[in-house]
């Protein structure tokens, strides 16, 4: 499988945001995610915070537990990890 190697521009504000700012949960915009999947032929999914397939709950399951790693082993105080864990109901 090709790795996924053509980012889209981090912007937080304005018209064209593609990432929801840290105080609005942390996470790509709808908008984003669109650009994402179709710059990279890629499937990324909004977020899962009330799962309603076992699929969703194995994606949050492993999400909370990858952001958790971020938020344990980050140097500074990984405000963005924090807040996308709040996003998400972990």
């Amino acid at each position: 499988m090709p790795k996924h190697d053509k980012p889209i521009a981090h912007t937080t504000t304005g018209k064209g945001k593609n990432y929801n700012p840290t105080e609005k949960g942390a996470g790509m915009t709808a908008k984003g995610r669109a650009e994402y999947n179709a710059k990279n032929n890629a499937n990324l999914k909004p977020p899962a915070p009330n799962p309603k397939t076992k699929k969703d709950e194995g994606r949050k399951k492993s999400f909370c537990a990858r952001m958790e790693g971020v938020v344990k082993h980050s140097k500074g105080p990984a405000e963005r990890a924090k807040q996308s864990l709040k996003n998400w109901n972990c």
